[in-house]
């Protein structure tokens, strides 16, 4: 075959793949066995191997994942990405009707009723019918740039069946039977589990890896037309009917509905049928059909003013609870959780239910044996709502508290004011893995590649004990683990060497000292200028410093009490980690000014608070009358409504910018 045939076969072939896989992934409708498919894709990659230099973007085997990134850019939205607002009850879907139907002066609406899948929204642009970039909503005016890896969800077409420029919205999810079994197989590996398949479906769409990507079988229902040159239908039924048309997957079970009670009534029909889907949602969305009412409508700086989401109550069922045991958590909280009969909940089966804390468990008067109502509100593990006490026998037991950490044996405390118990030991082997992990995560001590699995297998093989253990390892210690190759050793010992020089906060901050975080480590080694007077200091001298309170100097006295977080101080000081520091306050325009974010800004947060803390300023997790400014994004929290309260000025994105540079100038 010369190459004017093999560009004819080619070109003949992908057509053929790309059909049938627009008849099974879009349609669900295939017109050929999976052996006839599959004899199509050998010959065509075979003629791609053989002719690489006709290889094109839009071809069918380009969705197993090209080479692995460095890291994700930037995209700006052409129309931003806004949320929607929420409803919980039915007088609040009458309520928005009331709203749309007085600024539309019409008596009655025509609404589409449509799923509201919970995974990752992305936003896709054709051009010429043919893909060229993918992105993630971000803080809805930017996003990630993900194209690489949204070209391997079998549903989303590289090329369409007309060449047209297109945007369109759509939800990237995973569908449960593979959650489960990718849960499974991370447990089997040893790795975290996914909380839900919302996390799962965002976990498998920003790996840098995008081979990573293709091995899991993502899935994509499409919802709206951002952007197109021409086709614009006038309705939002007929626009996802058109997407269809083009090669698009959108969900099947979207309804016009005349009127507010029809929606309603619509609403109460799906409230029983949301067990019978192989994929989750957490709602359905009720838009205004007329796309030029929508226009007319327009929205809000968060909310489009034509669209709300209606959340359903959580699921819940009944069950038994056959027993109860306490987990240490990797910040040494100690959690009661129930082991039930099984129960299938929400789309999994349910064998788990948290108990929160010792409080929860006596307002609820949980006992052993209990019938109890369990809900599961998005997480893997949900939770025990209530005691059916109608059903008790007598033959229930009460659940006792220990006294000592169930894993290592080291004293319990419960800090003042807080519900919760915590194991002293900063060594206990039910926290370790997390103590180390934080420890050497960017923002504290910056070890490079010595990330989840690696601290993992350290712990399990006994190598590290503690954090200052780092410091003691070798070369052939690294080279023990599985899968470590002699140049990845080599890396992470540089790694842990050059971290000896990091910041002295970062170091504090690395010790994972309970309610000592970035600013606070900050604030810490501001004042206290190398760990033995910080070690040595007294709750009350700790308490004077401006900005920390009684709750964290008494946990800062804790942890220095503690003879095991005194050996790992000593080991630090052996290995030559440096341990004292300085003033970092700065001399900009913001200097001993305070921030507090809240939010999604288009900076990454981070960044936006090292720009503070480069120009002299404090960030804060808390809005007080102390407080200089709040730096409101998008979707912003409590914290915006009590700066609005306390008279604080609110900063949005633009002016946040501007201060800062600004302050830059003053400094250069």
């Amino acid at each position: 075959m010369d190459l004017k045939q093999a560009k004819t076969a080619l070109s003949d072939l992908k057509l053929q793949v790309n059909h049938h896989n627009y008849l099974y992934y879009i349609l669900d409708k295939p017109q050929i066995s999976d052996k006839q498919y599959d004899g199509l894709m050998r010959y065509l990659i075979e003629l791609e191997e053989k002719f690489p230099n006709l290889v094109t973007s839009d071809s069918p085997t380009q969705k197993v994942g090209g080479a692995p990134l460095k890291k994700f850019n930037t995209v700006k939205h052409n129309v931003p990405m806004i949320s929607l607002g929420n409803a919980f009850e039915y007088p609040e879907l009458k309520d928005f009707d009331k709203r749309v139907r007085d600024s539309l002066k019409k008596s009655i609406i025509d609404y589409v009723f449509e799923l509201k899948i919970d995974g990752l929204a992305v936003s896709l642009m054709y051009k010429n019918g043919k893909f060229v970039q993918g992105a993630t909503r971000g803080d809805g005016v930017a996003g990630e740039d993900i194209t690489e890896n949204l070209k391997t969800v079998k549903a989303i077409p590289l090329m369409l069946n007309r060449p047209v420029n297109i945007e369109v919205r759509g939800e990237v999810y995973l569908p449960y039977n593979y959650f489960v079994k990718l849960n499974e197989e991370r447990e089997e590996k040893d790795e975290p589990k996914f909380a839900n398949p919302r996390n799962a479906a965002a976990g498998s769409l920003r790996q840098l890896d995008p081979k990573i990507t293709a091995k899991r079988p993502l899935n994509i229902f499409l919802y709206a037309i951002s952007s197109d040159s021409k086709n614009i239908p006038d309705t939002q039924f007929e626009a996802l009917q058109y997407i269809n048309e083009l090669g698009f997957r959108i969900n099947p079970n979207i309804k016009v509905l005349h009127g507010i009670d029809e929606v309603i009534k619509y609403c109460e029909i799906w409230e029983n049928k949301i067990e019978s889907l192989d994929y989750e949602i957490d709602g359905v969305v009720i838009k205004v059909n007329s796309l030029a009412d929508q226009e007319r409508l327009g929205a809000t700086s968060k909310n489009p003013r034509w669209a709300i989401a209606y959340k359903y109550p959580p699921a819940q069922k009944e069950t038994v609870i056959e027993d109860i045991q306490v987990q240490v958590g990797r910040t040494g909280a100690i959690t009661p959780v129930a082991y039930l009969k099984a129960v299938h909940l929400g789309g999994v089966i349910v064998k788990r239910a948290t108990l929160h804390n010792q409080d929860e468990m006596v307002k609820k008067d949980i006992k052993i044996g209990d019938h109890v109502i369990v809900q599961r509100a998005g997480e893997v593990i949900p939770e025990v709502v209530k005691v059916v006490k109608k059903k008790r026998t007598g033959a229930e037991k009460d659940f006792h508290f220990p006294k000592k950490c169930p894993v290592c044996g080291s004293d319990i405390y419960r800090p003042e004011d807080e519900s919760v118990f915590r194991c002293t030991n900063a060594a206990c082997p039910a926290q370790l893995e997390g103590h180390i992990i934080h420890f050497a995560s960017r923002e504290a001590m910056d070890i490079e590649g010595l990330g989840y699995s690696i601290s993992k297998h350290l712990v399990k093989k006994k190598l590290v004990h503690d954090a200052g253990d780092i410091y003691n390892l070798s070369k052939s210690d690294i080279l023990k683990l599985e899968r470590m190759a002699e140049k990845s050793a080599q890396n992470i010992i540089d790694a842990i060497v050059a971290s000896k020089n990091q910041n002295f906060d970062k170091l504090v901050y690395g010790l994972g000292i309970r309610h000592v975080g970035k600013h606070v480590a900050e604030l810490l080694t501001d004042h206290f200028t190398s760990i033995d007077k910080f070690a040595n200091a007294s709750k009350d001298e700790i308490q004077k410093i401006h900005g920390i309170g009684p709750e964290i100097a008494e946990s800062v006295a804790i942890f220095f009490k503690s003879k095991r977080n005194q050996s790992i101080i000593e080991k630090l000081k052996k290995a030559g980690v440096n341990l004292k520091g300085g003033t970092r306050i700065g001399k900009g325009l913001l200097s001993r000014k305070t921030f507090v974010f809240t939010g999604t800004i288009s900076i990454p947060r981070p960044d936006a608070e090292n720009m503070v803390k480069k120009l002299g300023g404090h960030v804060s997790n808390s809005v007080s009358r102390k407080t200089d400014y709040v730096v409101a994004g998008t979707d912003p929290g409590s914290k915006y409504d009590k700066a609005v309260k306390l008279g604080v000025k609110i900063l949005n994105d633009e002016e946040f910018r501007k201060l800062t540079s600004l302050s830059e100038e003053n400094l250069g």
